[in-house]
């Protein structure tokens, strides 16, 4: 009995190392995909703090902190999740087009600050809270007004 309830301590520990969150604020902890889209579309933004998320089964998430306040998710592959801006506008290139063009069309002159990847496509909230949501090709879903 002893050495099943020592086994499962160990066990469990074990897990718990597993599910540890790292936190750095060095770009060379992220994947190469990561490190690039933050050098190409933030770069002259200094890193505030990484969250590294690990998970079981080997899957980890990153979590970038901006020091202006933005806030970035990756997947385990580099491939950024969700984008907050807060205040700012999200970079023109990390919108799909089509979203773009609907947004301009339809709320000229407001700003996209989030934009989040979906299983289904995309949700994008605008500046004055608005949420949008489209599907994977970028066609407007649905409309949701902030309460």
């Amino acid at each position: 009995m002893k050495k099943i309830l020592l086994f499962l301590t160990a066990l469990l520990l074990s897990v718990g190392a597993a599910h540890a969150d790292k936190y750095t604020i060095n770009r060379d902890n992220l994947p190469t995909q990561a490190q690039e889209m933050l050098t190409k579309h933030f770069p002259k933004a200094k890193v505030a703090m990484i969250k590294v998320d690990r998970h079981l089964l080997k899957k980890t998430d990153y979590d970038v902190k901006l020091v202006n306040g933005t806030k970035i998710e990756f997947n385990n592959a580099g491939r950024w999740t969700s984008v907050d801006c807060k205040t700012r506008a999200v970079p023109d290139a990390l919108v799909p087009k089509s979203i773009r063009n609907y947004v301009k069309k339809n709320f000229d002159g407001v700003k996209i600050t989030q934009i989040e990847r979906k299983l289904k496509g995309f949700e994008v909230e605008l500046e004055d809270g608005i949420e949008l949501t489209f599907d994977t090709l970028g066609n407007f879903k649905k409309m949701e007004m902030e309460d």
